[in-house]
């Protein structure tokens, strides 16, 4: 069978084509961009399946009790939460510090684990507390419209330790809303509070 010339050489071009090296994306060499590792993904909900990590800690007051916390503060950390996390110790948190008050509603996308959230209002003062089931993508939303804080925890703990609703959640820096009131630094709390 004899291939007509045009189409033959169409033919010849797109497979000398596929054989070629790709081009370099913009910003530099192959060898610079594979240097600087994978580009972050361009939104959060695509994570990478692991945990993230490097967020900053604060010690909290919960009556007697204390826990040592992540802080989430950025709309990609609030969505990843917890995600990929295979067990939270007894003494771990994780706070979530949103932008405004609202009926905030959290769910499980990609927990393997049960822990606990308690809703906590404008004042620092937790308003409820529920148990989030492993992988449940179901919304748990909160009753009122006033959540400003959320602190996600070890699955029991609020009622291990006898903390509930009324109770206000405290920092080295005093209350939540002086903590992360305005006029404090990007991370939230004065120069040098929070750490890595």
């Amino acid at each position: 069978m004899r291939i007509p010339l045009p189409l033959g050489f169409l033919v010849l071009v797109l497979l000398l084509q596929a054989c070629e090296p790709p081009a370099p994306p913009s910003g530099g060499t192959l060898e610079a961009r594979a240097a600087a590792g994978p580009p972050p993904p361009a939104d959060p909900w695509l994570d990478d399946g692991r945990p993230q990590t490097g967020l900053p800690k604060l010690t909290l007051f919960l009556g007697p009790k204390q826990l040592q916390a992540e802080v989430a503060m950025t709309t990609a950390a609030i969505q990843q939460g917890m995600m990929w996390r295979t067990n939270v110790a007894e003494t771990n948190a994780m706070l979530f510090v949103f932008g405004r008050p609202h009926q905030t509603s959290f769910w499980m996308k990609n927990v393997p684990i049960d822990i606990d959230v308690a809703y906590i209002d404008t004042d620092g003062v937790i308003a409820e507390v529920h148990r989030l089931e492993r992988h449940n993508t179901n919304p748990v939303l909160a009753r009122r419209h006033d959540i400003l804080y959320a602190l996600e925890t070890a699955a029991g703990w609020f009622q291990r330790n006898g903390i509930g609703p009324g109770v206000a959640v405290q920092t080295e820096h005093g209350s939540l809303r002086e903590t992360f009131s305005r006029g404090r630094t990007a991370q939230g709390a004065p120069a040098g509070s929070l750490t890595r």
